[in-house]
C-alpha cells in the first residue's frame, strides 16, 4: 500500500470517527434528555424513559450517520436503515440490560449518571457495528 494511500484512508477514518463522535453525542444528549425530562417532569420509571429517550436518539442517530459518518459509503436508505435498527436494537438491549443491573445495585438515586456511563459504554460497539455492517457498502473512490 502506498504511503498516499495510506494518508488518505487514515484521513477519512478520522473524519468518519469525527463524525461519529458528533453525531452520537448529539443522539446521546437527546436519550439523556429525554430520559431525565421524563422521570424529572414526568415521574416516569427510569427504564420506561430510556425506551422513549432511546426511540427518540434513534431517528437523529440515524439520520447523522446515514447523511454524515457514512457517506462515502454510498449504501442504500433500504438497506443501511434495518442495519443500523438491528444494531441499535442490541446496543438498547445492553444498554437496558445494563441500565436496570446498576440500577438493582442502589444506584437509582443517581440514574442519571448511570445512564451516561451506560450511553458511553455502548457507543463503541455501535461505531464498530455500524462501520462494518450497517453502512458497509461501496466506499467513493
Amino acid at each position: 500500500m502506498s504511503l498516499r494511500f495510506r494518508s488518505v484512508t487514515q484521513r477519512a477514518n478520522q473524519g468518519r470517527i469525527a463524525w461519529f463522535l458528533l453525531v452520537g453525542c448529539g443522539a446521546a444528549a437527546i436519550h439523556w434528555t429525554v430520559v431525565v425530562g421524563l422521570v424529572s417532569h414526568g415521574a416516569w420509571q427510569p427504564l420506561t424513559a430510556n425506551v422513549v429517550g432511546w426511540l427518540t436518539a434513534f431517528l437523529f442517530s440515524f439520520a447523522g450517520h446515514h447523511r454524515l459518518t457514512f457517506r462515502d459509503r454510498r449504501v442504500l436508505l433500504r438497506t443501511a436503515a434495518p442495519r443500523f435498527f438491528a444494531i441499535s436494537a442490541g446496543g438498547f438491549a445492553l444498554n437496558e440490560s445494563a441500565y436496570a443491573l446498576l440500577l438493582g445495585f442502589g444506584l437509582a438515586s443517581s440514574y442519571q449518571w448511570v445512564l451516561l456511563a451506560v450511553l458511553i459504554g455502548v457507543a463503541g460497539v455501535t461505531y464498530l457495528l455500524s462501520r462494518h455492517w450497517a453502512f458497509l457498502g461501496n466506499p467513493a473512490p
